[in-house]
């Protein structure tokens, strides 16, 4: 495969996963500002999702709605939804023979969808949730029809490998955003609210009432969203993906590059895999993240310069 395909192929599918992932974050939060309207603050977001200064979030972190439209409709924002998905359409037209009709086509509706007017209209003027829920359903519609109509070939793997390492990268960072709040302390008695709201942003509420049953406590979270290997949200499950589907890019005429991502690619899964919560809190959770996402960005790094075109 050319690697000006495979980088395409690459960033659409990263560009769709940090899509889903801000949607589902405004959704939650969109939820908890409804529960706690004068301590609520939309921070988390724009730290995440955004790369807004200091000074900027302070001046709208309280505004509900002047949030949700910077980073779902403003297009001079380049970490808004309409950016992201017009990225991923981009990257999608530019390679239409390597992904199916019906694949573009979910695309090129979401792409659509999201340059309408009457979207930023409804933002403002009627439930956000209601326009939340309907962006979330087009993203799962893509998913959908990636895993249902792309042959398993080299493409499909490269889709992966962007989509799971982002989402390694995601979890991580949204573990870190909130556990900031609380000076990182595991110990900190916090109200439930608080963790579901957490769990709800990585869809990991429901699994989480079914395997700990002793109630909500902050260890347990950070056991589920780093190492739970059932949770496909977690960071662990998302490194044993992409290392599964980098695996199969195994070729002789490009030897030395697939071993120095192998090599990246088996560290950071290592670290983790060979990890628990007693370990993290013995090295600090705050530094452990910030290692784990250090080196998944070395991950994508690295695929740059021996996979892609704009090594």
């Amino acid at each position: 495969m050319l690697s000006r395909v495979a980088d395409s192929l690459y960033w659409m599918s990263r560009y769709m996963e940090r899509t889903d992932g801000i949607l589902r974050m405004l959704k939650v939060n969109h939820h908890s500002s409804q529960d706690d309207r004068e301590g609520f603050t939309w921070r988390p977001v724009l730290q995440i999702f955004s790369t807004l200064e200091e000074e900027k979030i302070r001046e709208i972190e309280y505004d509900g709605p002047k949030v949700m439209n910077y980073m779902v409709v403003d297009r001079n924002n380049p970490d808004s939804v309409v950016n992201m998905v017009t990225r991923s359409r981009e990257n999608a037209r530019s390679v239409q023979d390597n992904i199916t009709k019906e694949l573009w086509q979910s695309l090129n509706g979401f792409y659509h969808k999201m340059r309408q007017d009457k979207l930023e209209h409804a933002l403002r003027t009627e439930d956000p949730m209601t326009v939340l829920d309907s962006l979330v359903r087009q993203c799962m519609l893509y998913y959908g029809v990636a895993d249902s109509t792309m042959f398993r070939g080299e493409g499909f793997g490269f889709m992966n490998i962007g989509k799971y390492l982002e989402r390694a990268i995601q979890s991580a960072e949204i573990l870190d955003g909130r556990f900031s709040n609380l000076s990182y302390d595991m110990e900190k008695p916090t109200d439930t609210t608080y963790w579901k709201h957490l769990l709800l942003s990585v869809s990991g509420y429901a699994l989480y009432l079914k395997r700990y049953r002793s109630g909500f406590e902050a260890r347990n979270v950070v056991d589920q969203v780093l190492f739970n290997i059932d949770f496909p949200r977690s960071v662990l499950y998302s490194l044993n993906q992409l290392q599964r589907y980098f695996s199969r890019m195994k070729d002789d005429r490009n030897t030395e590059g697939y071993a120095k991502v192998d090599f990246v690619i088996g560290k950071v899964r290592s670290k983790v895999q060979y990890s628990d919560v007693q370990s993290v809190s013995r090295v600090g959770l705050h530094p452990y993240l910030k290692e784990i996402t250090s080196d998944c960005y070395e991950i994508g790094n690295t695929l740059n310069q021996y996979y892609f075109a704009n090594s």
